[in-house]
């Protein structure tokens, strides 16, 4: 479907639940969340029924986010009922891959064809500080297992963060010439409640190229990424950059939370909910609410927090 600037919406995110295993700093409070009414969120056939309308109207690819979306009991019916819905070419999900290790043969049965794994840091005590959790083993190992279950593509989504971080962009960007396996960079950004993180945190995706000067450029995939390859890499690195320059222009999401409310953008807090609605009654919502797509979202930055008016696990990561 066209939004009224001309982008072409493809693309679904599905948050199937708020809760998280881990407790990363930018993502949500350290003491949890407060956990909804079960009769407040989406059921699973509501979800289904949600990407059915979505897929009406032109979304072609589906990624399940959460929270952790392998915390989620039903996560391979949800999984398994999505992946069969006419339209829907492309089934990917993006975990924290503690758990991905139990469940990675299952997913790519289920129809999941691209896994996306949060790691950001290879260092066990940083890990632990920014996640809350000792936890990076099993992290590490759901990595493996998404390697040797044969996804069309694993990649791994690091957070860049002054002073935390960025001292291993070397060794992190390494993995891609050691394993068949893409890494993306990206820049960290200002949301509702994110604690411990000043004017430094805020790092442009051009210190990696600081730090790695021999990227070689590739061509675009299609995605928001700007794709570089180390020489002799079996993977891509990619850049991306949601402060320092935007790609509002081309952004082809939309979002829905686990609660059943439709986010246009990440960064806005216009929010629709389709919440006990039947099909005919989400297909409108969507329609409308992706004509309504916000041309770009508001300056971000140290000084300039999201308006989103959630977190990020009550959005979807």
């Amino acid at each position: 479907m066209i939004d009224s600037f001309g982008r072409d919406i493809t693309y679904l995110r599905l948050s199937v639940t708020e809760l998280c295993n881990l407790r990363c700093k930018y993502c949500m409070p350290e003491d949890g969340v407060c956990k909804k009414k079960h009769e407040d969120m989406l059921t699973e056939d509501e979800m289904i029924m949600a990407v059915q309308a979505a897929a009406s109207l032109g979304i072609t690819k589906l990624r399940i986010t959460g929270g952790e979306p392998l915390v989620k009991k039903n996560i391979l019916s949800i999984c398994r009922r999505a992946s069969q819905i006419p339209g829907i070419n492309e089934l990917c999900i993006t975990t924290n891959g503690t758990r991905l290790s139990d469940f990675a043969w299952e997913l790519k049965d289920c129809g999941v064809s691209r896994v996306n794994v949060s790691l950001d840091s290879l260092n066990p005590k940083k890990y632990a500080f920014i996640t809350g959790r000792n936890e990076i083993y099993n992290a590490l190992s759901g990595i493996d297992a998404a390697l040797a279950a044969g996804f069309d593509r694993v990649k791994i989504n690091t957070v860049l963060i002054g002073g935390f971080n960025d001292d291993e962009i070397a060794k992190l960007a390494e993995l891609t010439v050691k394993f068949p396996l893409d890494l993306r960079f990206i820049e960290l950004m200002p949301m509702y409640d994110s604690r411990d993180f000043g004017e430094k945190s805020f790092l442009p995706v051009s210190e990696v190229l600081k730090a790695l000067p021999d990227l070689e450029k590739q061509e675009a995939d299609g995605g928001v990424a700007k794709l570089y390859k180390l020489p002799g890499a079996l993977g891509n690195i990619g850049l991306i950059s949601p402060l320092s320059d935007h790609f509002c222009g081309y952004c082809n999401r939309v979002r829905l939370t686990a609660d059943g409310k439709i986010k246009p953008c990440l960064h806005s807090d216009t929010e629709v909910s389709i919440k006990g609605m039947d099909f005919e009654g989400m297909k409108k919502a969507f329609s409308e609410t992706i004509f309504n797509k916000p041309a770009c979202h508001p300056e971000l930055s140290d000084s300039c927090r999201s308006t989103a008016g959630r977190n990020m696990n009550e959005i979807g990561g």
